[in-house]
């Protein structure tokens, strides 16, 4: 099993770069996968069409990564979303074509794909939203990493702002023991998502 407190982010492309261990992909693909799927939605598609475009996208990254070369100064979130979307232009041509051969009107669709006014707004799209999903994914795979009144104790003063001693009252703790909480938290979710917010 991969252990995931040895696994950062840039261990875990470096993982997948190398043919990547099925562990591997699987912490990969519960990180990722609802990013992925939340990118698909902004384009518009119904559930099943942006639940294929995402298949087609780790399709795609698991086919690409033994080549893929992580640089800090590249931005590992616009390489994901530029893969998502040329499979979105992909399939909007082809149903653009089948439109064609068929007599529907696809052209339009067809159109929409290329502008490039909409794409470059689709991959500068707000950066605080991507960081925020893509936190929040995190947190919940590192929650079970730490104890129940770890974990309570991080949350109440570290994301909620709450006093520490009030914390530490209420869970029968110190309150070195709520500021420790909260800094082995954060310790461990900076180094999850250590390459990949950058």
């Amino acid at each position: 099993m991969l252990d995931s407190r040895l696994c950062t982010s840039v261990t875990l492309l470096q993982l997948l770069r190398q043919g990547g261990r099925p562990e591997a992909w699987t912490r990969f693909v519960k990180l990722y996968a609802p990013l992925l799927l939340f990118w698909a939605r902004k384009l518009e598609l119904q559930d099943s069409d942006a639940a294929d475009l995402v298949q087609d996208v780790l399709t795609a990254v698991v086919t690409r990564m033994p080549s893929f070369e992580y640089d800090r100064e590249q931005s590992f979130r616009r390489w994901l979303r530029t893969i998502l979307l040329n499979r979105w232009r992909d399939r909007q041509r082809r149903r653009a074509a089948v439109g064609m051969l068929t007599g529907a009107s696809g052209i339009l669709t067809a159109a929409r794909s290329d502008q490039p006014d909409e794409v470059a707004e689709f991959l500068d799209a707000d950066e605080a939203e991507y960081r925020q999903r893509l936190v929040s994914r995190a947190m919940q795979l590192i929650e079970p990493e730490f104890q129940p009144a770890t974990w309570r104790a991080f949350w109440e003063h570290g994301a909620h702002g709450r006093p520490a001693d009030d914390v530490a009252r209420e869970l029968g703790v110190t309150v070195g023991a709520v500021y420790a909480a909260k800094f082995r938290v954060l310790a461990r979710l900076r180094q999850e998502l250590q390459g990949f917010v950058e």
